[in-house]
């Protein structure tokens, strides 16, 4: 059985979703014993394989007694940086590998590797969009690039916008990730190593995918390193698009206001900046390599359900023993084009559940070079 902290939140949700999609027997908690009732009454009506039991996962007993008697642990219960190294512990003491759907590179470095090995126990960190599926896109894109002839590539830019809401947790997590050590802000992937600002944001109108007007602010990130280290790229950028004007702004704030004001903020700058929209991902990686240019371009779901999807899929290659003991991030461990498969499954009974589509350009095609004519072939 696979237990899911915070199983009827946000992000938990469509975790427990795509898990017993799979067939899997699937445990909810939470603190909110009604909450998890109610979560099963209306999506997974008189289904004997899941349950829920109350758990508080800031209570490392609590978390060790709702993990007797599970395979694996998901942590989708947040801000992950408060409650990560609680679950992951009490998962361990009681014998259960551990998948947690943020996690970042401070919960990694708590995390004992020998420990894990020699207890022939498994945690995989970073499970979800972003860290997550931002890191194992390229490396997918990159596979499918040297399958077309690209021997290695030189270069790799990443363009990711989400469209969607922030939750009191998401907001903190975002907040959390942009405070932490790293080459940061307008940061760039150079010469085979970080260099902090390389770059400058600037204004964008009607890019190929990206309809609409934007703002593309650079980032390098902790995960981003670790992916240009992972394709062999000399030169990488990695860049954010923004398309509200009222996220923007609350963005250029954050840094001056104490963490909850600044998650407030957020969330009430996404929500009017949504505006009743439907939530949407895109993610576009373009590699040169060979004086050619490949790109593939993922549209997705909004952040709660392809974080779920990730999250549900690793929980499933830790079930079956195909991630070796130790800690990990996902994006390392984890199979790209077998994640990208789960996503892009078209026979999906409950539409609910995290889907994307992908699309591959021709080879040589630059769809943001100027006067680019762009041609897709859906994946």
């Amino acid at each position: 059985m696979i237990g899911v902290i915070g199983g009827y939140g946000d992000v938990g949700a469509p975790t427990v979703l795509a898990l017993r999609e799979a067939g899997q027997p699937v445990r909810v908690g939470g603190r909110s014993a009604d909450a998890a009732a109610g979560f099963l009454a209306r999506r997974l009506p008189h289904d004997p394989a899941a349950e829920h039991r109350v758990v508080d996962v800031r209570d490392g007993d609590d978390v060790a007694a709702f993990a007797a008697g599970l395979d694996v642990l998901v942590n989708c219960a947040g801000p992950s940086h408060l409650t990560g190294s609680v679950a992951a512990d009490a998962a361990f003491r009681a014998g259960v590998d551990y998948v947690d759907a943020a996690g970042d590179d401070a919960l990694h470095a708590l995390l004992d590797d020998g420990r894990y090995r020699r207890a022939g126990r498994t945690a995989v960190l970073s499970a979800g969009l972003r860290p997550g599926l931002t890191g194992i896109f390229p490396r997918a894109a990159a596979r499918w690039a040297r399958a077309a002839g690209m021997t290695r590539p030189d270069t790799v830019t990443v363009r990711t916008r989400v469209r969607d809401l922030f939750t009191r947790t998401s907001a903190l997590e975002y907040l959390h990730g942009a405070a932490a050590p790293g080459p940061g802000p307008l940061a760039a992937w150079r010469d085979g190593a970080p260099r902090p600002r390389a770059l400058t944001r600037r204004t964008v109108t009607d890019l190929p995918f990206f309809p609409g007007a934007g703002t593309e602010l650079p980032q390098l990130s902790a995960e981003d390193a670790r992916t240009a280290r992972a394709l062999g790229v000399r030169d990488g950028d990695w860049l954010t698009l923004i398309q509200g004007e009222r996220v923007l702004a609350a963005f250029d704030l954050v840094h001056a206001l104490p963490p909850d004001e600044a998650a407030e903020g957020l969330c009430r700058a996404a929500a009017l900046d949504l505006a009743g929209r439907p939530p949407t991902v895109t993610l576009a990686v373009s590699l040169t390599g060979n004086a050619a240019t490949r790109t593939a371009v993922l549209h997705g779901a909004g952040n709660a359900r392809l974080t779920g999807a990730v999250a549900a899929h690793a929980a499933l290659c830790v079930l079956r023993k195909e991630i070796p003991a130790g800690r990990h991030f996902a994006a390392d461990v984890l199979d790209a084009e077998a994640v990208l498969a789960a996503l892009t499954r078209s026979d999906r009974a409950d539409d609910t559940v995290p889907c994307a589509r992908i699309d591959l350009l021709p080879e040589g095609v630059d769809p943001f070079a100027p006067d680019a004519v762009t041609e897709v072939g859906a994946l």
